[in-house]
Order: structure tokens, then C-alpha cells, then sequence
């Protein structure tokens, strides 16, 4: 048994518990610890995904108890590249916060490493349970991390967050009890086996728990109607916590994907397709709420969180079409959405520090005193965001609406991209022009030069959109390759249960 899939749980883990121990130690060795850990995922999630994409699934069960009675780590392509991505995401957003932002209360690099304790096991564990733990984990953290540095704003938005998100901790509870009392088991693989075969008299009890999980992945994914907690908690927290959370509502789709595609899939008999004909039409709601919510944005912060509502109805779009081009197309677009939208909270907050008391509000400003590499920077976010060519936005988009050409649905999906589209580039176009040449009188603000490695830390994320154009081969082949891996569920019960599969 390889020991490759707990790395990524463990490495945090650990240095979050020595971050713990270590709170009274001077910053910057805590920065240095901090760092250092998040650099260390960056090898271990991409052994990992070489790993799978070389054997098919790493499988580590604790204590070596044999599934589906032990706690079971599951690596397969789709979570080994959710781990790639959040390692990517959070070191950026880590060197962005040793700028200074760190330095606003205790205990942040400890909370950081526990969030992406919670973000890693949740993509690796292979029972519905220890999901729910992940989720509390990684929901605690971010409840301290929102919070961080204090404030009226930042308390009464984390206030929403967590009733909101207590309220989902009891369905999710609520809903594996349903589960659990029918099947007898919360193995993911376990579950996949015993719902196809599942009694008639049974189905109505599943269903109902299979329907509960799917409101709570809503909620966490930021899902319409259930999407209005976003643009508070993300505009509240400061920038590089937001930047991390830009992964946190993929949890929310990440979790839709393994559970219908797995437990609910193609060969669930009855309850096959569960979650598809409600996923269709709220992704296309999201999408057009979100679009809607840019328009309407009075600052760059909570821009940059609406985008955050599009990129989660344009994901759950592709995975509602139910086939494997809508799927890869998804996985295309989640990696460049999650990067860019993290490298833009970073980015509002660098202008926010150049424009003085204007901040990054969408109002004429002093004249701007640095606006060159910032200005660069935002016209090539804004150009991925709106899905121009010839950037990565442009690339997900447009294998989007082939996967809906080839499954029927291009008369909803097309106006609905295309339009949200349209009013996210008139959105950034508007946002643009106030924060760099809408001029008010006075004289220009009296900011520093912006820092240079807070700068390089968010140029890095939005840069990665022209690298995945460039990358869009091999990224795509990486993309449709996961989406044939989740089409066929019956290899993931295999590689867990083995000769285990129980009558």
C-alpha cells in the first residue's frame, strides 16, 4: 500500500499543530514554517498526480483496516488535481498574506495550514462521514480566517457564514443518518454498491437523503437560491483569505461531482441521474444571478466574488449536460476560474492600497500613482473573466458550448454564457475605466510604489490564464481523461473494495 495519499493530509496537519505550538515564536519563522509547508504540497500533489495518471487510484486505508470498514483515502485523478490546484492557490495566497496581513492577529498560518488540512481530506477521503469531519475542519478555519484583523463588517458577515453553515452541518448529519440507516454503510464505493441494488421499498428513504446532501453541496458550492452568503463573506475577508476561498465553493461542486457521478451515477437503477435535472436549471440561474451581481458591483472586491457565483453556475452547467465532454469542459474551466478569481482579490487589493480613501470602490479616484503594472494586470483578468479569446476563459467557454451543441441543450446553455458573458465584460470594462482614468480634483494619492511580491503573488495567479492557453492541450487531455475516469464508477468501487465488494 502506498503511503502517497495521506501526504497531502498529513503535511498540514502537522505543521498547523507545530504553528499551534509555536504561536508565541517571532513571525517571521512562522512565516518561513508556514510557507515552507505550503510549498511542500506542491511536490507531493503532483507526484500524486502522476501517480494516478499512471496507475488509475491510490487507495490508503488507516490502520490498514480493510474497506468499507476502515477510514479510506481515495486518490484519483479528479481529487488529485483538486489538491494540485488548492496547493497552487494557497501558496500565492500565503506569500501574499506574509506581506502584512498575517500580522493583523494570532494564529494565522496555524488556521491557514488547518484549512487546507480540511480542503485536502475532503478531496481525498472515500467515505461520506469523514467528509462531513473535513467540512467541519476546514469550516472552522474559515470561520477564524474570515474574522481575522476584526471589524463591524468582517463579524457581521461571518455571523451569516456560520448559521448559514451550521444550518448545512445538520442536514449533511441528517442526510448520511438516512443513508447510513438504509445501506448500513458511508463508504462512497460501498454506498455506489449497495444503492444499484437497492429494495423498492428502500428507494424513497435514499432518495430523500440522496436530495438532502445535494441541498448541502449547494449551500457550500454557493448554488442559487442558496448563493446570497458569498458576496459578503468574501468581500469582508482580507485579500488573501478571500483568495483561498476562491477553492472553497469548488468543495460545494467537487462533492456534487463525486457523489452523483459515483453513488448516483449511471448504474444507481432507480435513482440514477438523481441530481440532474435539479443541477440544469439552478447552474443556468447562478449563472445569469451572478452575471447580474458584476453588473451591479459598486467595488472591485465584490466583482471579483459575483465572478465567483458564475464560475460556480458555468461548472455546474457542464456537469448538468450528464456527459463526458460537458464534465471535461468543466474541469477545464474550475482550474482556470478558481486561479484567476483568487489572483483578483489580490489584485483589488493592491489597487485598493494605490487609490488611498477611495480604495477599490468603483468611483473616480485621485489620479493613480503606480497604475501601470496594476492596470496590466487587470486588463488581462478581465479579458480571461469575460471568456475573450484568446486566453483560457475563452478556451473553457467554448468547450462548454460544444459539449451543449452535442447533447441538445445549446438553446438554453448558449444565450445564457454568452450573455452573462456580455455583461461580465461590460462589468470590468466599466471597472477598468473608473479605477485607472475616471479622475476626481486633487492631487495624486500619496501611496508607496505597490509591493513587489504581494504584486508578483497575484500577477502569478491571473498569469496563469495565458499559461493554460498556451498548456491547453495537454490541460485539456488531463481534463477529459478525469471525465472518462468518473463515467466509469465501476473501476472507482474496484480499486477500493477489490474481492470486498459485499452481496
Amino acid at each position: 500500500m502506498s503511503h502517497l495519499a495521506i501526504g497531502p493530509v498529513l503535511l498540514p496537519f502537522l505543521a498547523g499543530l507545530v504553528l499551534l505550538l509555536g504561536e508565541r515564536w517571532p513571525l517571521a519563522w512562522q512565516r518561513a514554517l508556514g510557507l515552507a509547508a505550503t510549498a511542500g504540497l506542491w511536490p507531493l500533489a503532483l507526484s500524486l498526480l502522476a501517480a494516478v495518471a499512471d496507475r488509475g487510484y491510490q487507495v490508503y486505508a488507516l490502520g490498514d483496516w480493510p474497506p468499507p470498514f476502515g477510514i479510506v483515502l481515495v486518490a484519483d485523478r479528479l481529487s488529485a488535481l483538486m489538491v494540485t490546484l488548492t496547493a497552487i492557490l494557497a501558496l500565492f495566497a500565503l506569500l501574499y498574506a506574509s506581506r502584512g496581513t498575517d500580522a493583523a492577529g494570532r494564529h494565522f498560518h496555524s488556521l491557514f495550514q488547518l484549512q487546507l488540512f480540511g480542503l485536502n481530506g475532503a478531496f481525498l477521503t472515500g467515505d461520506l462521514f469523514n467528509l462531513f469531519v473535513f467540512f467541519e475542519v476546514l469550516l472552522i478555519a474559515s470561520y477564524a480566517l474570515l474574522l481575522y484583523g476584526g471589524g463591524a463588517a468582517r463579524t457581521r458577515a461571518g455571523l451569516h457564514y456560520v448559521v448559514l453553515n451550521l444550518v448545512g452541518s445538520s442536514l449533511f448529519l441528517i442526510a448520511a443518518g438516512l443513508l447510513y440507516g438504509v445501506t448500513g454503510t458511508l463508504n462512497l464505493a460501498d454506498l455506489a454498491v449497495r444503492v444499484a441494488a437497492l429494495a423498492p421499498e428502500d428507494t424513497a428513504l435514499v432518495r430523500a437523503g440522496g436530495l438532502l446532501l445535494l441541498v448541502v453541496f449547494a449551500l457550500k458550492g454557493a448554488l442559487l437560491p442558496l448563493h446570497f452568503w458569498l458576496p459578503a463573506a468574501y468581500c469582508s475577508a482580507s485579500a488573501p483569505v478571500a483568495a483561498l476561498f476562491a477553492v472553497m465553493t469548488k468543495v460545494g461542486v467537487y462533492a456534487i461531482i463525486r457523489v452523483y457521478t459515483l453513488v448516483f451515477g449511471a448504474g444507481a437503477g432507480t435513482l440514477a441521474g438523481l441530481a440532474e435535472a435539479w443541477l440544469w436549471p439552478l447552474a443556468l440561474g447562478t449563472l445569469m444571478m451572478g452575471a447580474v451581481g458584476v453588473l451591479g458591483s459598486r467595488n472591485l472586491r465584490r466583482v471579483a466574488a459575483y465572478l465567483v457565483v458564475i464560475s460556480v453556475g458555468t461548472l455546474l452547467a457542464g456537469v448538468g449536460l450528464g456527459t463526458a465532454p460537458g464534465l471535461a469542459a468543466s474541469l477545464y474551466y474550475l482550474l482556470h476560474t478558481t486561479l484567476l478569481t483568487g489572483g483578483l482579490f489580490l489584485l483589488a487589493d493592491v489597487i485598493g492600497r494605490q487609490r488611498g480613501e477611495a480604495g477599490d470602490a468603483l468611483d473616480p479616484g485621485v489620479p493613480f500613482p503606480h497604475p501601470l503594472p496594476p492596470g496590466l494586470l487587470f486588463f488581462g483578468a478581465a479579458v480571461a473573466a469575460a471568456g475573450m479569446p484568446p486566453l483560457s476563459g475563452y478556451l473553457g467557454k467554448l468547450l462548454l458550448l460544444q459539449a451543449a451543441l452535442a447533447a441538445g441543450q445549446a438553446r438554453w446553455l448558449w444565450p445564457v454564457v454568452l450573455g452573462g458573458g456580455l455583461l461580465t465584460l461590460m462589468a470590468l470594462g466599466r471597472a477598468g475605466s473608473t479605477l485607472f482614468w475616471r479622475r476626481a480634483p486633487g492631487p495624486v494619492a500619496d501611496a508607496a510604489p505597490p509591493d513587489a511580491v504581494a504584486l508578483a503573488a497575484a500577477g502569478a495567479l491571473i498569469l496563469t490564464s495565458p499559461l493554460l492557453a498556451v498548456l491547453a492541450g495537454p490541460v485539456i487531455a488531463l481534463a477529459q481523461a478525469t471525465a472518462a475516469q468518473l463515467a466509469d464508477p465501476a473501476s472507482y468501487v474496484a480499486a477500493v473494495l477489490g474481492s470486498r465488494v459485499r452481496p
